[in-house]
Parts: structure tokens; sequence; C-alpha cells
């Protein structure tokens, strides 16, 4: 181990059970010597076991709902007391689709869901940054980071709505980024990991195929949850100061390539 964490603060969303890549980021930062609060919404909470990786690292859990900026600011004042000082890193791996779950194609949407997805997959990020940025909580060369998918920029049929919502959520990555950078000399950022069978990816319809797919397509395979945890360490680090407004990806080379040996030969 390095240390490159050593002494370095943080709030950690969506830690839901051992096969989520907040989950192995947290055990890396542990590993790494950084500390911090776990958090995630209440009904989330109830069907993971959070508590067992708080137990096991030693950290304190603050029930929170990203979508509420009541519930934002208590936890931001709470993490600062609890940790001893401002914060150094924030991992944002939330995401939800009413539709989806729901099995509502994309074509015939529940509005109604709709709204409800963005504002937790999408608007909860600005607002978690809002709170940070007003209460001056983060300090210089911190680094923010939210979880993407490629289904932002190419077309992913069953991905659904949750497509739309990590579009958004890159857009307000770069644009309050923008000022966090400028402001607070903070840095924003979002990495699109290759899909990863955490308990969200696999309720996408379709998602054990595609995982295989993603797999023969990329020149070094899929990136796994351990190793995107790998890439957050590296990106909380001070080795990354002037990396921001990026969307990074990490997705052993899939995002460009046109089409391998392996899959054609599935045609021939």
């Amino acid at each position: 181990m390095y240390n490159l964490l050593k002494g370095k603060r943080g709030i950690i969303f969506g830690a839901l059970d051992e096969n989520s890549i907040a989950w192995k980021t947290a055990e890396r930062i542990h590993e790494e010597g950084g500390i911090f609060v776990l958090t995630n919404a209440p009904a989330a909470m109830r069907l993971g076991n959070i508590d067992v990786l708080a137990e096991k690292i030693g950290c304190q859990i603050i029930p929170a709902d990203a979508s509420s900026v009541n519930d934002l600011e208590i936890l931001v004042d709470k993490a600062v007391e609890i940790l001893g000082g401002k914060i150094d890193f924030v991992l944002h791996s939330i995401g939800m689709s009413v539709n989806v779950r729901k099995g509502n194609h994309y074509t015939n949407q529940n509005y109604e869901y709709t709204e409800k997805g963005w504002n937790v997959s999408a608007v909860s990020f600005h607002k978690l940054m809002q709170v940070l940025y007003k209460k001056d909580a983060m300090n210089e060369w911190g680094s923010i980071i939210a979880l993407s998918y490629m289904a932002a920029q190419r077309v992913f049929p069953d991905y659904n709505d949750m497509a739309d919502n990590k579009a958004f959520l890159e857009s307000v990555a770069r644009s309050f980024g923008y000022f966090f950078g400028r402001d607070k000399k903070v840095r924003v950022n979002t990495i699109s990991q290759s899909p990863t069978a955490t308990r969200a990816g696999q309720g996408v319809k379709g998602f054990g195929g595609f995982i295989a797919f993603a797999d023969k397509m990329s020149p070094l395979g899929n990136a796994t949850a351990a190793e995107c945890a790998d890439y957050i360490v590296v990106m909380f680090s001070d080795l990354t100061r002037k990396v921001t407004l990026q969307n990074l990806l990490h997705d052993g080379g899939f995002s460009n390539m046109g089409v391998s040996q392996e899959v054609m030969e599935m045609f021939e």
C-alpha cells in the first residue's frame, strides 16, 4: 500500500452491498489511509448490508436522502464534525430508474417515474455540490467523482431513461465543476465504467448478455468494480490535481472500438 490518501477525509454515497463499486472503493480508501463517512438513503440501506462494511472498516454511517437538500446539509455538517475537518473527496455512486424497475419501455414512460429517476440520479449531484460549495466544506485540491456510463453518449436500448439521467449527470459535473475549480480549487469528474455486476446494473434488461458482449469488444476486457475502485483512489489522490471537467472512460477500451475480431467471428 502507498497511503495515497493518508489523512484525507471524505463522504461515500452508495455502498449498498459487497458487489457495489462504492463498497469496493470504501475498502480501498481505507487501505490507502483515508477516513470517511458512509451514506445512503434509509430505504436503500434496508436493502443492503452497509452496517457490515461500516463495522469492518470502523467508520460511521449517516443516513441521507441525496435528493433532499436538508438531508445533505445535515450530512455535510455531521461529516465535517465526525471527521474533524473539511472534506477532501466525495464519491456519488447512486442512480435509479423507476421505469426500468417497473418494466416501462423507453417509448412508454411514466413521467412521474422519469422525474424521480433524474432527481435521484442527476439532480442530486447538483444538490450535493451546491451544499458543499455554499458551506465551503471542501478543502482546496479536493476531488468529487460521480459514476456514469457510456449510454450517456451512445444508444443502448435497454438502458432506458437511465441513459438520459447519466447525460444530465455528466453535464452537471462539467457545469458545476467549472465554478468549483475556479472558486474553490476543487476538481469534479465523472467516471464512465464498464458494465459491472452491481445490483443496479443487473436490474437492466439483457444485462448478462451485454456484459459478455462488452467483454468481447474490449481489448483489455471489462473493468471490474475493484479495478474501478483503484481508479477512483487515484482520482482522489494528489496525483491528479489538474484533472477536472472530464468524463473519464474506464472500460478496457470498449468506447473506442468499432468491432472486435472476437465479435466478428460470432457472425462468420
